[in-house]
Parts: structure tokens; C-alpha cells; sequence
């Protein structure tokens, strides 16, 4: 019985991640290219909860009870960009900031030598074994 619900739930999630337009959009938001879009993808949840805000004014009015599903779907999108946005900021901070660090970093490191060229004589080590490009073959 547990694996079934197992299967069931892993299956339903998958189908969600998928097909579903809110849960590929948030998914396209937490790549690296999509982080900067986080906040302003926070505005979409205005427009959830105007859609909710406006199904339940239907039902009051009498309207069909299946509208009680769009106004849970339209509140937990709702809830998830609403999230979602402070998350992705934190995220795009601590991305700069770790590459702001490595950019540092790789600045202030000495600069190796490129080639064997560039290292006089027999300094090259074990690793030279007499090698040389063949421009430099004569």
C-alpha cells in the first residue's frame, strides 16, 4: 500500500513538473539566467489572487461550485511566486557574491606561465621530457 501511494505521489509530481505552466515557469526562475527575474515575477501574484478574489464573487452570486477549485489553484500559485521571489534574490546574492570571490581571487593570483616557452632552460621539470611545439623545431 505505501508503495503505491509512493509511486502515485512520484508520478503525479512528475506529470506537474512537466505539463503545469506555473511549475515550468518557476523552474525557468531558478536558473541562473532566471534569478534576476525572481522579484518581478512576484508581480504575477497579484494577478492570482485578482482572479481568486474574483471567482469567489462569482460563487457568492450564486456561481458553480467548481469554481472553489480554480480559487485554490489561483491561491497556491499565488503563494508559491509569492515565495518564490524573496528566494531567488537570496540566491542571486550568494551567486554574485561567490563570483565577485572568485574573480578576486583570480586576479590576485600569479599568472602561471602559458607555454614550456616561457620557462628558461630545464625548469620544466619531469613533466618536460624534452617535448617542443613545432614551431619550434628547426
Amino acid at each position: 500500500m505505501l508503495r503505491l501511494i509512493w509511486n502515485t505521489s512520484t508520478r503525479i509530481r512528475t506529470f506537474m513538473r512537466v505539463w503545469m505552466p506555473t511549475n515550468i515557469l518557476l523552474d525557468a526562475l531558478r536558473t541562473r539566467r532566471g534569478l534576476r527575474w525572481g522579484i518581478p515575477a512576484m508581480l504575477l501574484s497579484a494577478g492570482y489572487f485578482t482572479i481568486a478574489y474574483w471567482c469567489t464573487t462569482l460563487i457568492a452570486d450564486g456561481g458553480p461550485g467548481w469554481l472553489h477549485l480554480i480559487v485554490l489553484l489561483c491561491i497556491i500559485n499565488a503563494f508559491k511566486f509569492l515565495i518564490n521571489g524573496p528566494i531567488t534574490a537570496a540566491r542571486l546574492m550568494s551567486i554574485r557574491r561567490r563570483e565577485r570571490k572568485h574573480d578576486r581571487s583570480c586576479r590576485q593570483a600569479p599568472s602561471a606561465p602559458v607555454g614550456h616557452e616561457a620557462l628558461p632552460d630545464n625548469e620544466h621539470g619531469t613533466a618536460y621530457l624534452g617535448r617542443t611545439s613545432g614551431a619550434l623545431r628547426t
